[in-house]
């Protein structure tokens, strides 16, 4: 059960549009880090790490990780702390990673998913039966809306609800008046949807993020995620107002949510895989949202196949997720789900695609993360690692 070798790759998908957000100058898809970690006897577990340069936490406090720093710290610096280690013994693994090397949690992530895919393999069960069980059998989606005119915002918004998708996520936090009136025309195509809104951090001022939300709420948005930066500024949101406020770049791990908690700023949080560096910790994290009565959603920077896989396994075995996340609906060239709902790339790394019905993704059954990587399509797409 040794951990004896990795391999690494970079890899990028062709998109079905560009999608973007307040603060973000990534391309989503492009250059994302793929980990197989093999065992002694053979057996290997794959990781995926969606780095963006630019996507970090409040004031700076995160580095951005990029796939080239990412490589560095999993092939020079990570690898050698694990290698000849029992791949079972994940709380000793992650300590040894974070006493010799802070930060870079998205790294540590694709090695953790990589070690609970192996994990799996080897005792012959679902990843989610190491995280504690199965919650639920199907996770529900929300499509995301990113930054763009309204009149093709609101033509997709009707075309993903007529593909059973019943939530959206609209991307804000640019122009006031333009987020406002998206939301009212939105509301207006599709009265059913339920509206979930996101300025990741785009608003200049707890103000400014309060009177917005309040707009908003005329046209019945189910919460508002992230409008403003600091822990601070959207507590004051939080106290003022009745819609939910929901924290992302200001939440990573259970530390963050702790302190989220004590200053009563957000009722709901948004848990990445990546973010908390890994299942262990989003597990942690999860099971402290739990207790305090947060919400959560698992929710990501458009994953791969990998990486969807990681996001249903780490929503179908926590009680906390209860929040239709905007994970994407995988999909290959040869196998197609939707036209448009949760529709991110227009092939895929994996060897099938999730099952998919009435809104929601089936979580897989078979050993591990339930995937595998074609060996054809990683060539097709991999550009270097």
């Amino acid at each position: 059960m040794n951990i004896t070798d990795v391999e690494t790759h970079l890899v990028s998908l062709p998109v079905r549009r560009r999608h973007t957000w307040a603060g973000n100058y990534s391309p989503v898809g492009q250059r994302y880090v793929l980990v197989k970690l093999i065992l002694e006897d053979g057996t290997y577990g794959w990781g995926e790490a969606q780095v963006l340069k630019d996507w970090s936490g409040e004031f700076g406090a995160r580095s951005g990780e990029t796939p080239d720093t990412t490589l560095t710290i999993i092939k020079d610096y990570l690898f050698p702390l694990l290698k000849d280690e029992d791949v079972t013994r994940f709380e000793h693994l992650h300590l040894k990673m974070d006493k010799f090397v802070k930060g870079y949690p998205y790294a540590k992530a694709a090695l953790d998913v990589a070690m609970h895919d192996a994990v799996g393999k080897l005792y012959g069960v679902p990843v989610y039966q190491l995280l504690g069980g199965l919650v639920r059998r199907e996770v529900a989606v929300a499509h995301s809306i990113g930054l763009m005119d309204t009149e093709p915002a609101v033509k997709e918004a009707q075309e993903v609800f007529d593909e059973g998708v019943t939530c959206l996520k609209i991307k804000v936090g640019i122009d006031p008046e333009r987020d406002v009136d998206l939301v009212k025309k939105i509301r207006a195509a599709v009265p059913k949807m339920r509206i979930r809104v996101d300025a990741n951090q785009g608003y200049r001022s707890w103000k400014d993020a309060l009177q917005i939300t309040k707009r908003m709420a005329e046209y019945g948005i189910w919460f508002m995620e992230q409008p403003v930066e600091g822990l601070e500024a959207m507590a004051r949101v939080a106290q003022a107002t009745d819609v939910p406020i929901m924290a992302d770049e200001g939440c990573w791990n259970a530390y963050e949510l702790l302190r989220l908690i004590r200053h009563d700023a957000c009722e709901m949080i948004s848990c990445y895989y990546t973010k908390a560096g890994g299942f262990l910790k989003a597990k942690s994290l999860l099971s402290l949202a739990y207790t305090a009565g947060i919400q959560s959603d698992v929710n990501g920077s458009a994953e791969m196949g990998i990486g969807n896989a990681a996001n249903l396994h780490v929503a179908a075995a926590n009680a906390a997720v209860t929040i239709p996340g905007t994970i994407p609906i995988t999909q290959t060239a040869e196998v197609q789900r939707t036209r448009i709902a949760g529709h991110n790339y227009l092939d895929d790394l994996i060897d099938a695609p999730f099952e998919y019905r009435d809104g929601h993704l089936i979580v897989p059954d078979k050993p591990g993360l339930g995937v595998d990587i074609d060996p054809k399509k990683l060539e097709k797409y991999r550009v270097g690692g």
